[in-house]
């Protein structure tokens, strides 16, 4: 059983934010708001600690047993430039992981494809260092909308054109959040992880972080990976792999962090859990998309995108 539901359809749109941080509301008030309504105190209204709670993975669990050589994941309490992308769905409340990617603009959050495609997503909003014990530690900052009242995500066309397995070489999103309730951008208040596209399939240490559903806490987990190439005419491509113990579904979209520096808690994203069966068929080998060219290309959208180009 592959780790993630299959979703047909998705769309980006453009918005332009600009101003000095934190970032003050069109009454010239403190409170951040953003333009179609869809502000960090409605989403926090909206997502209460015991609707995040409930949530569901977006892809349901997998069971499996230990891979050989495999990193041994450990329950940890996070850090701030991982966290739960929460979304309702179909009336459903799910979760995937994502984190912070360094922009221009201070606002990138990035996921996988495959946790952002659904064609009635709605409330979405990012929670950094989310645990069910401290559920907004570093408050929460919602997915902004465009103009068509869709989430501003932006995933590879052919993503949502030839589905997840034709097309699993680009599962990976970028969307972009608006300020938390205090009117911070999200990279000003956790940081932010550097994207890297183009290097090497192997690596001599990644840590990979999500959240398990079967976790109140994330999970963490260091180890090489490997060069993985499918001999599935259904799924081709090259992936990055990696064996790590207990990534199950809701780990979706969570970041290969190369470089992993736990001083600032921050690296350099060379993946995140998705691809190849969409991240994985156990929970103990993930895989991710290669970030090549198209996923720089891809970025750069979003970055122009979220300036409104």
């Amino acid at each position: 059983m592959r780790r993630t539901l299959t979703v047909a359809v998705a769309t980006a749109a453009l918005m332009l934010l600009g101003g000095p941080l934190p970032v003050a509301g069109a009454d010239g008030s403190g409170t951040a708001r953003a333009a179609d309504g869809w502000s960090a105190r409605e989403a926090e209204a909206f997502w209460t600690p015991e609707r995040m709670a409930s949530a569901e993975p977006v892809t349901p669990g997998v069971p499996g047993t230990r891979a050989a050589k495999a990193g041994i994941g450990e329950n940890f309490d996070g850090i701030p430039v991982v966290g739960r992308m929460f979304v309702m769905q179909g009336g459903g409340a799910y979760f995937c992981t994502a984190s912070v990617v360094a922009s221009p603009g201070h606002d990138l959050v990035l996921s996988a494809a495959h946790c952002l495609l659904g064609p009635d997503s709605r409330q979405v909003a990012f929670v950094p260092r989310y645990t069910r014990a401290k559920p907004r530690p570093y408050g929460m900052f919602p997915v902004l909308r465009g103009t068509n009242g869709r989430p501003k995500v932006w995933i590879d066309p052919r993503y949502p054109r030839e589905g997840p397995d034709r097309a699993a070489t680009v599962d990976a999103a970028f969307a972009q959040v608006g300020p938390d309730a205090e009117g911070w951008r999200v990279q000003d208040v956790v940081g932010a992880n550097r994207l890297v596209t183009g290097a090497t399939y192997t690596h001599a240490r990644v840590e990979l972080i999500g959240y398990p559903a079967t976790s109140a806490r994330p999970r963490r987990c260091h180890n090489r990976t490997t060069k993985f190439t499918s001999t599935d005419p259904g799924i081709p491509g090259s992936f990055l792999r990696i064996d790590c113990t207990g990534y199950p579904g809701g780990t979706s979209g969570g970041p290969f962090l190369a470089h992993y520096d736990p001083q600032t808690g921050t690296g350099e994203v060379v993946g995140v859990i998705g691809g190849w069966k969409t991240g994985g068929t156990t929970p103990d080998t993930s895989y991710s998309s290669y970030f090549g060219k198209e996923i720089r290309k891809l970025y750069e959208t979003a970055v122009a995108g979220a300036r409104g180009a």
